[in-house]
């Protein structure tokens, strides 16, 4: 702490740290904490390595978004190009790769949006939101495995496609809802 910051009084100190499990993209860790009323408590949690998604605004004003089947929840869904974060990857480098590769564009202009973290309650993903404009199209080189359709509306249609429940992907929704005043000008 700096500068007479006081300590959290909600804090939950680690005091014990185990590995439960180790995949190609998720770590699921059990910790065992020190709760605020001094009591212990146990934590588990999935580690991620953070992701990056993009508001992608073709010179037409029109937003791209991706139709990409999602395994868990078993079914496509409408979202905007994202990635994970490589390590040590700078953020708006992931983002400029990720639109080339799903999408097939590169932006002359890129604004952070923010971050946004999906699922507090049982993982410590964060995901860095941001607007690409002045797009041109190079052509996509989409990974191995990855399988996804193209297709454009305009920010009112995405509000939209938000409120009737056509998009239900939280990522996409943030991004969208902290884009919209800077779609407006």
């Amino acid at each position: 702490m700096s500068g007479g910051e006081r300590p959290d009084p909600l804090e939950e100190r680690e005091l014990a740290s185990e590995s439960v499990f180790e995949g190609c993209l998720l770590k699921v860790r059990r910790d065992r904490v020190l709760l605020p009323d001094g009591k212990q408590g146990v934590r588990e949690y999935i580690r991620h390595p953070g992701a990056v998604a993009i508001v992608a605004q073709l010179p037409d004003g029109r937003l791209i978004f991706e139709r990409q089947y999602r395994y868990p929840p078993r079914r496509a869904f409408l979202e905007i190009p994202a990635g994970k974060i490589d390590p040590g990857e700078d953020i708006l480098a992931c983002a400029v790769r990720e639109l080339r590769e799903e999408a097939g564009y590169r932006a002359a202009r890129w604004t952070h949006l923010g971050v946004m973290h999906p699922c507090i309650g049982y993982a410590d993903e964060r995901i860095e939101l941001f607007l690409a404009r002045d797009l041109s199209h190079v052509g996509s080189a989409l990974d191995e495995g990855e399988f996804l359709e193209l297709l454009t509306l305009t920010a009112e249609e995405a509000s939209a496609a938000v409120h009737d429940g056509r998009i239900t992907d939280g990522k996409t929704i943030a991004a969208l809802f902290r884009a919209l005043p800077l779609l407006a000008r």
